[in-house]
C-alpha cells in the first residue's frame, strides 16, 4: 500500500466517523432538543466533547486531503 493509499483509508475512516457523529447528533435533537447551553457547555451527556471531537476530525480530514493532493494549508 502506498502513502497516499493510507492517507485515503485514514481520511474516509475520519468521514465515516463524522457521519457517526452527525447521525448520533441528529437523533438526539429530535429525541431530546438541544439548546443553546447544551450545544456550547453540556457538562454530560454526548454534547459535552462533540464539538472538540467533530472539530479535530474535520481538521485532520482537510490536512490529510491537503498531503494526499500536496497542498498545504494557509
Amino acid at each position: 500500500m502506498s502513502d497516499i493509499d493510507a492517507l485515503n483509508q485514514e481520511k474516509q475512516a475520519l468521514i465515516q466517523q463524522m457521519l457517526g457523529l452527525q447521525r448520533r447528533f441528529i437523533e438526539h435533537e429530535h429525541q431530546h432538543g438541544i439548546s443553546g447551553k447544551d450545544y456550547w457547555a453540556a457538562s454530560e451527556g454526548m454534547l459535552v466533547n462533540y464539538r472538540q471531537e467533530y472539530k479535530a476530525m474535520a481538521n485532520r480530514v482537510v490536512d490529510l486531503a491537503h498531503q494526499i493532493v500536496g497542498s498545504s494549508r494557509i
